[in-house]
């Protein structure tokens, strides 16, 4: 009995301490329940609108598809107005509505360059046998869709939901987009696990990149209290019809990598390449 007691006594004590935590540090927490499933179903009722025939799951006649589209789309407009008066608490009723109205009219345009994506993939990768195959399969066209979806929210100064899409992006491809990066039309991520793109990066068109690719940071200025600064260019800039091979690593906020540019696999670079340039790893041999 007394094991029982003292297995209480710790469970107890681990609630007192949680608790505690809730009311003061995390306070803000209790206004939010379920709050990352529910960005997950967000994301579930846009795609089944962009693509009803893939992301939905029962069978769809060619003569309801106008009417299935709306039916998601409606619902994906309650979902994002319930998720936007949480992560905005303070905003006017009217002010979300226009972000929403913003970011609804923007999903035609959205799609557009997702098809240039599609594009980039079949053109990129002598495997890809059909657009529907990128579509259904590969984890790059996966991440990249989810990102454009939460660019649009992060340009709308939307906090916390653009950043949630993303991670939840990460968590089932591998691949590690911040919504604030800036990316061109025609991007291939080929394979895809360990991409980094960071939130200052700005791609432009036509890009290819492969497997553990970092566009990162160098070490972060720090502030007065010692704490990074936030909010300047801290990630490189990638120019147009640019290749980067796996595991490259190219680091800064006044890095940039010229059009045409060829970055071998493993080259580590925190200097800028001029345009037409092939960069390769060189071991010292």
């Amino acid at each position: 009995m007394s094991g029982f007691n003292d297995l209480d006594a710790r469970i107890q004590a681990a609630a007192d301490q949680f608790a505690e935590a809730s009311q003061e540090e995390y306070a803000w927490s209790l206004a939010l329940p379920g709050l990352k499933k529910r960005v997950v179903k967000l994301l579930s009722l846009l795609q089944s609108a962009m693509y009803p025939g893939v992301f939905r799951e029962k069978r769809l006649s060619a003569k309801n598809v106008r009417e299935e589209i709306c039916k998601y789309l409606r619902l994906s407009a309650r979902q994002l107005n319930k998720i936007l008066e949480e992560v905005l608490p303070e905003e006017e009723p009217g002010r979300i509505r226009t972000i929403a109205e913003q970011f609804f009219g923007s999903l035609g345009e959205i799609s557009k360059c997702l098809e240039t994506d599609i594009q980039a993939a079949y053109e990129g990768d002598p495997a890809a046998r059909s657009a529907k195959e990128i579509i259904l399969a590969y984890p790059g066209f996966e991440a990249v869709s989810i990102y454009r979806l939460a660019h649009c929210l992060h340009k709308l100064s939307v906090p916390l939901l653009p950043r949630m899409m993303t991670e939840y992006a990460h968590r089932i491809t591998g691949i590690d987009i911040h919504p604030g990066a800036n990316i061109g039309r025609y991007f291939f991520i080929d394979h895809g696990t360990g991409v980094v793109i960071g939130e200052t990066c700005t791609i432009g068109e036509h890009v290819k990149i492969y497997q553990g690719v970092t566009l990162g940071a160098k070490s972060f200025a720090l502030d007065e209290n010692g704490n990074p600064t936030k909010g300047i260019k801290r990630h490189p800039d990638i120019g147009n019809h640019v290749v980067i091979y796996s595991g490259a690593t190219i680091l800064g906020g006044d890095t940039v990598i010229g059009d045409h540019c060829v970055i071998g696999g493993n080259v580590w670079l925190t200097h800028s390449v001029k345009a037409g340039q092939t960069i390769f790893y060189n071991n010292g041999d």
